[in-house]
């Protein structure tokens, strides 16, 4: 599909371009269910209707709180057709966590699963919605908030919207970051940001006209929707959707769906190498799969086991969907290099002062567009956030990395977690994978602590959780990460935790182990006279 004028570049066109071009073909699956691309646009325009009887209008913000499921997709491009932004919710959220990002969603409808409306109701006092449009069965609430079936909403077909009025540089969507270091941020996507990385993704994975996806990936995630939904829609193919992701049953869900790519983000294909070897391991269809973050050594292991032609990797963020891409040429790449720098922005390491570091050296990734709207419009609601991750018209991804010689670009850190101290920069990454690999260790978190001697340095300090039924001492940790690490990896502190402070996500929230601190279940290597070994 030919989408060089920017007039093209809305998610909703896009649909009804292609179910001109190929009412019949087919784009979304779910289970034994097909929908063409000539019928989703018809439900999506059915669901505008729907969304538009409720008072929804270019600008409105629809919040989600759904699991991944072909509905999603039907009621954001209803409601993009109408120039509404939809805003979906991690569905592991409960609690405060979920109370403060449904109501900064600022949305007067929420649509939601039956099944997690028991955390919704727990908070319906604090909410703003003014309907609930519920997917699946919802008897027995006590709501004062007026339920609707989704079947209602989109129970009339609908005339196509008029979108003549929607820019390609208009909110599509707001997708909130993790919160690793603070409340989550809601990050503004445009039409382009979202086409831009889903036609950067299709040139990457060399997408082919009989190519499908698989996508099992939960719909607040962007992966879910730039690797899958939407490079489908951009080249008119299908893409099968299941409800979440299951080891056991990957292989088996590829094979049903007939899936020749699939992308998988974290633990997800660590998962699937530590599950126990099949026979029919490579008895699949998968000819390209993107796996990030994977390391260097597994990729051509994680091939041959599984029967993979190609295995490519990413960096990039919400805020800047693709930023760095790693296409399969492997051997060109050296160990751990993220990639080439993607069209449509420019990339620099950068010091505190905006100054670019030598070649080398350490320093912030940041980047600023080459065209109009590749980077996020900001943060919703957050004009503060939006000004501060920018300095001297460069977005600030808060990574840490550093270029060799010959052009390659690593990731380092992120930078509030780097430490720096006697001159050294340290990455926490890097000492916690030392500590990691203690085939005692479960995970662990480095954080610096404020050295005495100079404010303006760090001290490593690492919170431990152990296997089940595991024991170790601290000594015998630092003695560990000394023999088979850098000596300035070695911890002064070392505090073993039953858990580590994480969002619902899973990801650890290094701001709250530096608020910890020091504590009276911390071990002090100084105190404790270990001598670390500089051989």
């Amino acid at each position: 599909m030919n989408l060089e004028d920017p007039a093209d570049r809305v998610l909703g066109k896009v649909l009804r371009m292609n179910a001109e071009q190929r009412p019949d073909a087919t784009y979304l699956i779910t289970g034994d269910d097909r929908y063409s691309y000539g019928e989703v646009n018809e439900i999506a325009n059915a669901y505008a209707a729907g969304f538009a009887e409720l008072g929804i209008g270019p600008g409105d913000t629809v919040a989600f709180f759904m699991k991944s499921c072909v509905e999603f997709v039907f009621a954001t491009f209803g409601a993009m057709k109408l120039g509404a932004i939809w805003v979906p919710t991690n569905t592991d959220y409960k609690g405060a966590w979920l109370g403060e990002t449904l109501v900064d969603s600022c949305a007067k409808v929420l649509v939601a699963d039956a099944d997690l409306l028991p955390r919704v109701a727990e908070l319906e006092a604090s909410l703003p919605f003014e309907r609930i449009i519920v997917r699946g069965e919802a008897f027995g609430f006590d709501f004062d908030i007026q339920l609707n079936p989704i079947e209602e909403l989109a129970i009339d077909a609908g005339n196509e919207p008029d979108q003549g009025g929607i820019s390609y540089g208009d909110t599509a969507a707001v997708l909130w970051t993790s919160g690793t270091t603070g409340r989550s941020k809601g990050v503004m996507q445009s039409h382009n940001a979202w086409i831009r990385g889903a036609i950067s993704g299709a040139v990457t994975t060399k997408t082919r006209d009989d190519d499908l996806m698989y996508c099992c990936l939960p719909m607040y995630n962007s992966a879910a929707w730039v690797a899958n939904v939407y490079r489908a829609l951009v080249c008119g193919l299908p893409v099968a959707i299941d409800a979440e992701f299951s080891a056991s049953d990957f292989w088996n869900r590829c094979r049903n769906y007939g899936a020749t790519q699939t992308f998988t983000l974290g633990a997800m294909h660590m998962f699937l190498w530590n599950a126990p070897e099949q026979p029919d391991d490579r008895d699949n269809p998968v000819r390209h799969a993107s796996m990030v973050p994977i390391p260097d050594e597994l990729i051509q292991p994680m091939k041959d086991r599984f029967g993979i032609e190609t295995i490519d990797q990413g960096y990039g963020q919400s805020e800047a969907m693709g930023i760095y891409q790693r296409s399969e040429e492997a051997n060109q790449w050296p160990r751990g290099a993220l990639g080439n720098v993607l069209p449509g922005i420019e990339v620099a390491f950068l010091d505190d002062d905006d100054r670019p570091v030598a070649t080398g050296e350490v320093g912030e990734i940041c980047v600023r567009p080459t065209e109009p709207y590749v980077l996020f419009n900001g943060y919703f609601n957050n004009p503060e956030a939006t000004l501060s991750a920018y300095s001297n018209l460069w977005y600030h991804t808060g990574d840490l990395g550093r270029q060799d010689e010959k052009g390659n670009a690593y990731f380092v850190d992120r930078k509030k977690d780097f430490i720096r101290y006697k001159g050294r920069n340290i990455s926490s990454f890097a000492v916690e994978a030392a500590i990691n690999a203690h085939p005692a260790v479960a995970q662990s978190g480095a954080h610096g602590v404020t050295s005495a001697e100079l404010e303006a340095e760090a001290e490593v300090k690492a919170c431990v959780v152990l296997k089940p039924g595991a024991s170790l001492e601290a000594e015998e940790l630092a003695r560990f990460v000394n023999d088979n690490a850098p000596y300035f990896f070695v911890p002064r502190y070392i505090e073993f935790m039953d858990e580590l402070p994480a969002t619902p996500t899973g990801r650890v929230q290094k701001f709250k182990l530096r608020e910890r601190g020091i504590t009276p279940e911390t071990w002090d290597a100084k105190q404790a006279g270990f001598q670390v070994q500089r051989d």
